[in-house]
C-alpha cells in the first residue's frame, strides 16, 4: 500500500462506513477495523472494485486490549498513514452505578484507551512527512456533559480535549487533528441492543442527519483545520441555546422519556 493510506476503526456501518466510502472515492488506500468479518469483507471489496483502491480487513473487538495493541502495531508497521479515524464506539441506556461494569469499562477501553493508543502510534509516522489528519469521533454529548450517561459523555469529552490539546502540541506542524461531534445521526448506534428501547421519534426529524453528511463536512473541516467540529447549523444552534441555558431541560426531557421506557 504505497499511495494515500487511511485507517478506519468502526468501519462496518454508519459513520465509519462513511468515511470509507468517502475516501475510498478521493483514492486512499484503506485499513478498515471493526468487529463483524462478515461486513468487513463485504465493504472491502465493494470499494476495491468500484474504486480501484486497496482495502485490508482487519477484525477487532477494541473492547479487549490485547486486540487493540494488535491495531496499534499494524498502525507502527506502516511507512506512513495520512488519514486515521478514531469511530469506534457505542451507547449504553443505564446509570453510573448500574450492575453492568464490565460493559462501561469497555466503553471507557474504545473510546478512550483505543482512540488514544492508535493517536500515539500515528503521529509519529505522520510526523516523518510533516503532514496527516486525525480525526476522533466524539459526540454532542461531550460538550453537553451534565446531561446523559456518565460513562458516555465523559469519554467522548476525553476525546474533546484529547483533539484540542494534541493539536495545541503540534501546533507548528502540518498535522490536522479533529474532534468530530456529530448530533443524531442516522446508523445502526441505535439499533443495537444496549439502545433497543431507544425511540427515535422523540428526537424532531430536523435534528437528524445523514451520515455522508456528516462525514463530508468533517473531512472539509478538518482539511481547513477546525480542532472541535459539530456539524449541521440546527445542532450549532442548540449547542448555543444549551450554553445560555435554555435548551438543558428540553435535553432532559428527552433523556428522561428513553429512560421510562427503557
Amino acid at each position: 500500500m504505497s499511495d494515500k493510506i487511511a485507517l478506519i476503526t468502526g468501519a462496518s456501518s454508519g459513520i465509519g462506513k462513511s468515511f470509507a466510502e468517502i475516501l475510498a472515492k478521493e483514492g486512499y488506500n484503506l485499513i478498515l477495523v471493526a468487529r463483524r468479518k462478515q461486513k468487513l469483507n463485504a465493504l472491502a471489496e465493494n470499494l476495491t472494485k468500484q474504486f480501484s483502491i486497496e482495502s485490508k480487513v482487519l477484525v477487532a473487538d477494541l473492547a479487549k486490549l490485547e486486540q487493540v495493541k494488535v491495531v496499534e502495531e499494524t498502525i507502527k508497521s506502516l511507512e506512513h498513514i495520512d488519514i486515521l479515524v478514531n469511530n469506534a464506539g457505542f451507547g449504553l441506556y443505564s446509570s453510573f452505578t448500574e450492575d453492568n461494569y464490565e460493559r462501561q469499562l469497555d466503553m471507557v477501553n474504545v473510546h478512550v484507551v483505543a482512540s488514544y493508543m492508535f493517536c500515539r502510534a500515528a503521529v509519529p509516522i505522520m510526523l516523518r512527512k510533516n503532514e496527516g489528519i486525525i480525526i476522533n469521533v466524539s459526540s454532542m454529548s461531550g460538550l453537553m456533559t451534565k446531561y446523559g450517561n456518565v460513562t458516555y459523555t465523559t469519554t467522548k469529552a476525553f476525546l474533546i480535549v484529547l483533539s484540542e490539546s494534541l493539536q495545541e502540541e503540534l501546533r507548528n506542524t502540518n498535522i490536522k487533528i479533529q474532534a468530530l461531534c456529530p448530533g443524531m445521526t442516522y446508523s445502526e448506534f441505535h439499533d443495537t441492543k444496549e439502545l433497543e428501547e431507544f425511540d427515535r421519534s422523540t428526537v424532531p426529524k430536523r435534528l437528524w442527519m445523514c451520515s455522508n453528511e456528516v462525514v463530508t463536512k468533517s473531512l472539509r473541516a478538518a482539511r481547513k483545520g477546525k480542532v472541535v467540529y459539530v456539524p449541521g447549523f440546527l445542532n450549532r444552534l442548540s449547542l448555543l441555546f444549551f450554553k445560555l441555558f435554555l435548551v438543558r431541560k428540553i435535553s432532559q426531557c428527552f433523556i428522561s422519556r428513553n429512560e421510562k421506557k427503557a
